[in-house]
């Protein structure tokens, strides 16, 4: 009789090559369409930016590290990805030194303070844009216009599409090609909507994540614009939707594990943002409803959660 006909071994079961750093570097490589147009529409000053978070993100984990005496991790990347994806959620006038801030309250105050890497109660970016959002309303509404750095006019600010809906001014929103081709004001990454998407296929394609999270919370978004009398094209391609969808409502850390929890998280996400979009006081509901629905992740998995082969639930 084969003794090795049954082996009984703890989990995990299914092993690959996959590692923390693989990982983080497919999410850098889909997001570097994204920066390349953000270059191309707000000039050198975008990449500055870009440039200052990363390093910062980077800076704030190293040191946070060394001096509570804990093995260092900036090398898996992911102070990089965050540093990415706040900057992504700024305006390119943003002052320089509003930027570390912002990156000391992703990286200090919703990874590290938690115990880093998957301890992190929400998505670190997002808690660095509001944080900024909430300290500096001014400056983080405050849009350069595309292409303004051409003629020199660095300081000509305008109204995202989403603030122009807001207020009614729907003779004066970009056309279409616009909107794909990130020719409009708004954050750093957001403005380019094809290549949001083909960073988000990428990360599909690579198995990084699964289409769940993206594909119900984009669905919700259109149900809910007709629902609520909008155009459901301008409410995908405007703010931060596609980019929340794709890279940060999709964190493995403050997203649901189970399949059904994702489709909760993901329609969750896409009713609070388009209730703020609808009846708040504020044009964009993105980042509140990705922060909203992280808190509530822990209840979402625990609810559920797959019984084990053979388990008996306890009365």
């Amino acid at each position: 009789m084969n003794e090795n006909l049954l082996i009984v071994t703890p989990s995990p079961h299914f092993r690959d090559r996959s590692s923390t750093r693989s990982i983080m570097l497919d999410v850098i490589i889909a997001l570097m369409p994204a920066l390349v147009v953000s270059i191309l529409v707000f000039g050198m000053r975008a990449l500055i930016l870009e440039l200052v978070c990363v390093v910062s993100c980077v800076f704030f984990e190293y040191i946070f590290r060394v001096v509570c005496h804990r093995p260092q991790t900036v090398g898996d990347l992911s102070a990089v990805v965050t540093g990415l994806l706040l900057a992504f959620n700024l305006p390119s006038g943003l002052p320089i030194w509003q930027a570390v801030f912002g990156c000391a309250a992703a990286i200090l105050l919703a990874k590290q303070l938690f115990g880093g890497i998957g301890q992190n109660f929400a998505n670190p970016a997002i808690v660095g844009r509001i944080v900024l959002l909430v300290a500096f309303g001014a400056r983080m509404t405050t849009w350069p216009t595309a292409n303004s750095y051409i003629s020199g006019l660095d300081a000509v600010s305008g109204a995202t599409p989403l603030a122009l809906i807001k207020a009614g001014n729907l003779e004066a929103l970009p056309p279409i090609s616009n909107m794909l081709l990130g020719i409009r004001g708004g954050s750093l990454g957001e403005t380019c909507a094809i290549a949001l998407v083909i960073g988000g296929i990428y990360l599909i394609a690579r198995k990084v994540i699964t289409p769940t999270i993206p594909v119900v919370y984009l669905l919700t978004v259109v149900v809910l614009s007709f629902a609520f009398g909008l155009d459901p094209v301008y409410q995908l391609l405007s703010g931060g939707v596609l980019l929340g969808a794709f890279f940060m409502a999709t964190d493995y850390v403050t997203s649901p594990t189970t399949e059904k929890g994702k489709v909760i998280f993901a329609f969750g996400c896409g009713l609070i943002t388009m209730a703020v979009r609808a009846f708040g006081s504020y044009p964009e509901g993105c980042s509140f409803s990705i922060l909203l629905m992280n808190i509530v992740t822990p209840l979402i998995d625990k609810g559920c959660g797959t019984k084990p082969f053979g388990g008996v639930t306890k009365k």
